[in-house]
């Protein structure tokens, strides 16, 4: 696999996230051929993928970038529609939750989910990028004790203001940052509201390397904390590694190592096992939602997208989103007041879906 670095790769990589993650990752190439065999061969390969409905926990590897790792999962299920819960960096390891088919409709739920990650800083320079692939632009001689390092941690705890990277997709002026640093433009960004809600130092593995944990919510750049963390500590800082950890409801426990999923595909296509295997339930994006059951004269009217009235002393009274089944399966999404049931988002799960009793293993 041919691998793109420097900053060409972040460039490409925060296109990536800015662009509608349900589209095909790969478009059929046009024919011009005046066969019409030929003209036909597209129309047929992408009538041949298949509707595959679930989660897939990539433990992406180093040097790919989030949308290449959609397109190959893509691939391994021939599936009609996939898009991942969250870019992470080319140079990143650990969790890309891949949605495939009725999935994709629980994105937003993952992406606004709490995230850890495990990164390595590496002292005496700063960064434009602010890791590894970037140009030296600060550099210092002090090292930071591990006592310092500590008595710091609590000033990036909790609620604070954090200036986002210039190599990220925020624009500036209708212009995406990364472009405008890429072209040797000056960006100012302004602080933005984060919250982190844990930074441990782990490890000192040496006078240059320290090794932190941090858990934080949407929007959060690891990359800005690295930055920050070594121009207080009068030292300078940048990421040179970084694994994500968790991701909403998915743990390293969900994760699958792309050369394991391979397998897994190359021997279900061989008739020994089932790529069900390998998938998650839809519904484990929704974990921290309500799950609500409903008689089946009710299903058939909220899968037609009209509201249900919940009557009688077992209707709830609570209210808000929540998640409903039917029979012990999903069937949509909806809103919950006054005893009404309106559907937001109704699903569709036929086709291949995890194995049942996935959820229960991960419990």
């Amino acid at each position: 696999m041919t691998v793109t670095t420097a900053n060409n790769a972040r460039d490409a990589e925060a296109r990536d996230a800015n662009e509608n993650i349900f589209q095909d990752a790969r478009s059929e190439p046009r024919r011009t051929n005046n066969d019409p065999r030929a003209n036909k061969q597209p129309q047929q390969a992408k009538r041949d993928r298949r509707d595959v409905h679930g989660w897939v926990v990539l433990d992406k590897p180093i040097g790919m970038t989030s949308t290449q790792a959609v397109a190959v999962v893509k691939r391994l299920f021939n599936a009609k529609r996939a898009g991942h819960a969250g870019t992470l960096d080319p140079l990143a390891s650990g969790g890309l939750p891949i949605a495939l088919g009725e999935a994709t409709k629980t994105v937003p739920f993952v992406m606004d989910g709490r995230k850890r990650y495990r990164f390595t800083v590496c002292w005496g320079e700063e960064r434009d990028t602010d890791d590894t692939e970037g140009r030296v632009v600060r550099t210092s001689d002090a090292r930071p004790t591990a006592e310092a390092i500590s008595a710091l941690l609590p000033r990036f705890t909790g609620l604070i203001e954090q200036v986002p990277p210039q190599y990220s997709a925020i624009k500036v002026q209708g212009e995406r940052a990364y472009d405008l640093a890429r072209d040797g433009e000056t960006v100012e960004l302004a602080p933005r509201p984060v919250e982190i809600h844990h930074l441990s130092l782990v490890e000192q593995l040496d006078s240059d390397r320290s090794v932190f944990e941090a858990e934080c919510g949407k929007g959060t750049y690891v990359r800005a904390l690295a930055r920050d963390i070594g121009r207080i500590l009068g030292c300078f800082g940048h990421i040179c590694a970084l694994r994500r950890t968790l991701v909403g409801p998915f743990t390293e426990s969900d994760m699958i190592p792309l050369e394991e999923l391979e397998a897994l595909c190359n021997r279900a296509a061989s008739g020994e096992g089932s790529l069900a295997d390998a998938l998650l339930p839809v519904e484990t994006a929704l974990d921290d939602i309500p799950a609500l059951a409903v008689t089946r004269a009710d299903a058939a009217r909220l899968h037609r997208g009209q509201a249900v009235l919940l009557r009688g002393r077992d209707a709830p009274n609570s209210s808000g989103t929540v998640y409903v089944t039917v029979a012990g399966q999903l069937l949509a999404l909806a809103e919950l007041g006054n005893g009404e049931l309106i559907p937001k988002r109704v699903f569709n799960l036929t086709g291949l879906v995890a194995s049942s009793g996935r959820n229960d293993e991960r419990n």
